[in-house]
């Protein structure tokens, strides 16, 4: 049973992983140990500590289809691995960023801070076309530097067709940046086939992982095109070397990692990327996906007391659903909701469901139960 894997208490019905998720039972066991061993031995154990990290770098690489590790940083969260890109790159005033109009403020804020520099962002309504990808490309014109853009919408559970928009990219040159926080652990991803050149996404979501520690990947082709904005000796090539002088930043990713790494972070997502690897990603987006038909299903079969927000079409939708009840307010079914121990959110102008794979069937259920008040 999946749900072993975790020690939710059975009064808990877990449907927010699009926010931040519960660890499984290793990854707890995994923290424990590390602080045990600390607190015991200090950091005697530094080389052992070196190849959780050299591991959890491969893990990422795999769960994403990286050509090599090289082109895996481990950052603090998304916002930094946005703001690594979108401040290292040489702008032009006058050059413009394409977004949507559903874009968690990370990937907005971060963005439209280049306005001192003449850059414009646009937002861009993925209603307003034959398809929300036509929506981002129609927007594109020859001053057109970066498309970026959320794999998966938080709010309304809108899955884009990356290896569309990154063709349609590499084809203009343009830069195609995604924010895969709401897919990495929840559907299969890869980065070679979508073409992307930057990914960034934090571990606390649907890679079970605890918040503070992010993946950033950057193809090893435009890795040279983004300026060093932080320093520090974490990011020089011969970091281990505390006598030399040479200020050589490191070939690999690395050189986006300027201090000390989270190894607490490191130690945890590295359990939590374990069991994902062990179920199989392919199982894990199989019952997501099951859990969110499930879902949508029940609330098709309800419509003449809510409406469904998230887009029907399987191709579409990946661990999120969101609707509004006609007869109430969202807010006042959220508060029904959490006082009845369902873990949920306010998102996209609704109600937010995002369970896991793990999530048992009979507890989204109930909680389907529970909108009946």
């Amino acid at each position: 049973m999946h749900e072993s894997d975790f020690e939710l208490d059975d009064d808990v019905i877990y449907l927010n992983h699009a926010a931040v998720a519960p660890w499984p039972r290793r990854t707890a066991a995994a923290v424990r140990d590390f602080a045990g061993e600390n607190a015991r031995q200090g950091s005697r154990n530094y080389t052992g500590w070196l190849e959780t990290e050299a591991q959890l770098r491969e893990q990422l690489r795999q769960l994403i289809n990286a050509a090599s590790t090289d082109e895996i940083a481990l950052l603090k969260n998304t916002s930094e691995a946005l703001s690594v890109v979108a401040w290292g790159l040489p702008w032009e005033s006058g050059d413009n960023v394409i977004i949507s109009d559903q874009e968690f403020p990370s990937n907005r804020i971060v963005w439209e801070s280049l306005d001192t520099l003449g850059v414009t962002t646009r937002q861009i309504s993925l209603v307003d076309g034959d398809s929300p990808e036509a929506a981002l490309l129609n927007a594109m014109d020859e001053r057109t530097r970066v498309l970026s853009v959320s794999a998966v919408q938080y709010g309304t559970g809108l899955r884009l067709d990356l290896p569309q928009l990154g063709t349609a990219c590499r084809e203009r040159g343009i830069l195609f940046c995604v924010d895969a926080i709401q897919s990495l652990g929840a559907i299969r991803f890869d980065a070679q086939a979508c073409l992307a050149d930057f990914v960034m996404a934090d571990g606390h979501k649907w890679m079970l992982g605890p918040e503070g520690l992010a993946l950033f990947y950057c193809r090893r082709e435009v890795m040279d095109t983004l300026m060093l904005r932080q320093y520090g000796w974490h990011m020089l090539e011969n970091y281990l070397d505390f006598d030399s002088h040479s200020r050589q930043v490191a070939a690999s990713a690395r050189r986006f990692e300027c201090g000390s790494p989270n190894m607490t972070g490191i130690h945890a997502l590295h359990a939590s990327l374990g069991l994902l690897q062990e179920t199989g990603m392919q199982t894990v987006e199989q019952c997501v996906m099951e859990n969110t038909r499930f879902i949508l299903d029940w609330l098709q079969a309800h419509t003449d007391d809510f409406e469904i927000i998230t887009p029907m079409e399987a191709d579409r939708h990946a661990g999120i659903v969101t609707f509004r009840p006609h007869r109430e307010s969202s807010a006042s079914l959220f508060d029904l909701l959490r006082a009845a121990g369902v873990a949920c959110a306010l998102r996209g102008g609704g109600v937010r469901f995002s369970p896991h794979y793990y999530t048992p069937r009979k507890k989204l259920f109930t909680a389907l139960e529970l909108l009946h008040g």
